[in-house]
């Protein structure tokens, strides 16, 4: 077979583990982050959206221009949001797979273990990173997935020797998401380092028999951070990634287990004569072993607590994604080896125990959410019903712990109802983490909005009164006194009178 033929084949198959990786995970637009994202997208591309709170997810995506790039998409190319979501969504999981088989080809030289790489990359594609709230990928198009596949790019420039073609890879997705984009700098610079001829010596001698004893030492024991009574603390108690020292036994294994592994693998390659290896994997070393140090240093007890909002612990989760595909490699080489039946189940295994895991998470939504299809999730159905029949600045309260409420599987409503909004206690407290300005609005709001299961007329009437609000998204049936537009079996959209 020709280079064109070899080429055309390894595209094949990159293709067919990306669709493979889609499906287990499924899609989920408007879900979790995404409701801010989609929201910031649909506000920028119809500034009449939202008169209300839009601040919510205005101000913590100052820093990113991840939503202009998506409007900027729609006005220039006429797509739908929802099926430009959905377009970018699988680009990006594409190019994430097409950058880690360019990595790994360049670790490993058998063609079983580069494949089995992917196939574990895509088939983890939702893997919670240990304590971080993150996955490896997420199931709806927020701009960490391209920031993702960015920076894995840039790593296989660096290890191709192209050092200064990775720069405006990184720069890319530094202003794609921020906190990626530089936990994706610290990583290349350690690996530039590490591939730089004069100090593989001193790597290859001296950290790899050290390094584990230095990770080791930022190990902690029972050290319990401060609660301070600041809106902002109130907030970020939701956050538990924040709580470095909260975490229990089998978190902190998920964090230190993988730097341990790499420093195995970085041993065991030097041995068996595999250089590259053994510099990648010591370079995944260092990096995670100064980012521990790092988060234990930003995550202690201090005076300056806000720097928790940094988030450094979610270093992991390109340790993870790493992880993945050199531990899939290691499996292809010693056990899948070429054998069909070994592959059969291995994929049924990976994959199978993926899909369940998140048809768990998301029991009561479809499992590939498509644009245009009708849902039988009744949440949803509100939202759509409010999106197509309320005035556009319509102004809704619903029950502030909406996200978490059973069957609601955590999508955004002003994502997907396209309508402003009190403040919520599950996703704008994590805004408040970011832009803490928004602290006194989002207690005020959320305050007003307790009890709310018990919530009557004249409580309804009330938020009328203080926040002008005239809707409400409200348990079916609804209290006495209120105009009724619609309900399902679940839910009615009520004005308050």
């Amino acid at each position: 077979m020709g280079i064109r033929g070899k080429f055309a084949v390894n595209l094949l198959l990159a293709l067919l583990f990306t669709s493979l990786g889609f499906a287990v995970m499924g899609y989920h637009p408007g879900a979790e982050d995404d409701g801010i994202y989609l929201a910031a997208v649909k506000a920028d591309l119809n500034p009449a959206l939202f008169p209300q709170n839009s601040d919510f997810f205005r101000l913590q995506l100052r820093t990113t221009v991840f939503d202009t790039g998506m409007a900027g998409f729609v006005r220039h190319t006429g797509v739908q949001v929802d099926a430009a979501e959905l377009l970018w969504q699988f680009i990006s999981l594409f190019f994430i797979v097409l950058a880690g088989w360019a990595i790994i080809r360049q670790l490993f030289e058998e063609a079983a273990a580069q494949w089995a790489g992917i196939a574990m990359m895509t088939a983890m594609f939702t893997l919670p990173v240990a304590g971080t709230a993150l996955y490896l990928v997420d199931p709806y198009l927020h701009p960490r997935n391209p920031a993702t596949a960015l920076i894995l790019w840039a790593v296989e420039r660096i290890l191709a020797g192209k050092r200064w073609q990775a720069a405006p890879l990184l720069a890319l997705a530094f202003i794609l998401h921020p906190l990626m984009g530089a936990f994706g700098v610290s990583f290349c610079c350690v690996l530039a380092l590490v591939e730089e001829p004069r100090v593989r010596r001193y790597f290859h001698k001296r950290l790899a028999g050290n390094a584990a004893a230095q990770a080791a030492m930022f190990i902690p024991f029972g050290w319990m951070l401060h609660t301070p009574s600041q809106t902002w603390i109130e907030a970020s108690q939701s956050r538990h990634w924040f709580r470095l020292y909260e975490w229990t036994w089998y978190e902190w294994l998920g964090a230190i287990g993988p730097l341990v592994l790499f420093w195995l693998a970085a041993r065991i390659a030097r041995k068996q004569g595999e250089v590259r290896l053994a510099r990648f994997a010591m370079a995944v070393l260092i990096y995670g072993v100064f980012q521990q140090a790092v988060a234990m240093v930003l995550l202690a007890p201090h005076p300056l607590v806000g720097l928790s909002a940094l988030e450094p612990m979610r270093y992991l989760h390109l340790v993870y994604v790493f992880l993945t595909l050199v531990g899939g490699a290691y499996l292809g080489r010693y056990i899948l080896k070429a054998r069909v039946w070994r592959w059969a189940v291995f994929l049924i295994v990976a994959n199978g125990g993926m899909f369940v895991a998140q048809r768990q998470l998301f029991a009561d939504t479809e499992h590939v959410e498509m644009p245009g299809r009708d849902s039988a999730n009744p949440w949803l159905q509100a939202f759509d019903w409010i999106r197509l029949n309320t005035p556009r600045d319509a102004y809704f309260a619903l029950d502030p712990h909406y996200m978490a409420d059973a069957g609601e599987d955590y999508h955004g409503f002003r994502a997907l109802a396209e309508r402003s909004s009190l403040a919520d206690t599950v996703k704008d407290t994590s805004v408040i983490t970011k832009v803490p300005e928004l602290g006194p609005v989002w207690k005020r709001q959320g305050e007003a909005q307790q009890g709310w299961t018990n919530f009557r007329l004249k409580d309804f009437e009330r938020l009328k009164t203080e926040f002008s609000v005239g809707w409400v998204l409200i348990r079916y049936p609804e209290p006495a006194g209120l105009e009724c537009r619609w309900h399902n079996d679940v839910l009615a959209v009520c004005q308050i009178p």
